[in-house]
């Protein structure tokens, strides 16, 4: 297989949910150019049509579905929505979450808080995965990305509902590698170490930026095609062979907020 055809995504259709911004506007941008269509979904509508704006002024084909992950009946919608506008369903980013940033202190935050936390990061990947995979399968090709984290593997304060439901996040894709495998479904994550993303910056002081280069041999903080190159290594067939896996992007160190 030559190199170009290692990252062809042409005739592929893509899902990226919170791909209004951030790691997942970079991740649907680089699987446009790859050839994928792309189907960017987000809370927000509006920028969800600017990222799919985007893609067609490229010269490719997207669409935009405004979507909140924690909503069944949204998801549904974004899947037949999916299907058929732009005719199935190939690969899926799962992006969208949130949570953490030292704000969950076992002291303030109550277990509904917790569990939305976990319906975010978590079931909401695990339903979409359910939703996509007999498309995947209909289709001949199904490549799973979720977005994990360093808090995944960190041990930090205030942070157990994030850290735990992306702990759950790689475990989970580990096991269902094993359940969509035999059909041709890959299930990989990409765990991002501090990236330079509005969430991030809500919460970054020169301080904190400072030690976590310290602890970080390429000295600086990514940015967010640094994370979606590593979301199109997953989704493209380079890597038709990987499955169950969890790649953390973070300059070959640690950061954390405290």
């Amino acid at each position: 297989m030559s190199l170009t055809n290692l990252f062809d995504l042409k005739n592929k259709v893509a899902i990226v949910t919170g791909g209004g911004n951030g790691i997942g506007k970079a991740s649907a941008l680089i699987l446009a150019q790859a050839g994928a269509a792309v189907a960017v979904s987000d809370l927000k509508l509006s920028d969800a049509e600017e990222v799919a704006e985007e893609i067609k002024k490229g010269g490719g084909k997207a669409i935009a579905v405004e979507c909140n992950v924690t909503d069944d009946d949204h998801l549904v919608n974004l899947v037949e929505r999916t299907v058929k506008e732009l005719g199935g369903v190939h690969i899926l980013i799962n992006n969208a979450g949130g949570g953490g940033g030292g704000r969950e202190s076992p002291f303030k935050i109550d277990v509904k808080r917790f569990a939305w936390v976990f319906e975010l990061n978590l079931f909401s990947a695990w339903r979409l995965s359910q939703l996509c995979a007999p498309h995947m399968k209909d289709g001949g090709y199904g490549s799973i990305v979720n977005i994990t984290s360093m808090g995944s593997i960190n041990k930090s304060p205030n942070m157990s509902a994030y850290a735990g439901s992306k702990a759950a996040l790689n475990h989970m894709s580990a096991n269902l590698a094993y359940d969509y495998g035999p059909f041709g479904i890959r299930v990989n994550c990409v765990g991002p170490g501090a990236t330079k993303t509005a969430a991030l910056a809500s919460v970054l002081t020169p301080e904190i930026e400072e030690k976590m280069l310290s602890g970080t041999p390429i000295k600086r903080l990514g940015e967010v095609e640094d994370i979606s190159g590593a979301v199109l290594y997953f989704a493209a067939p380079i890597s038709e062979w990987v499955s169950g896996q969890v790649l953390f992007v973070n300059g070959g160190g640690v950061q954390t907020l405290d």
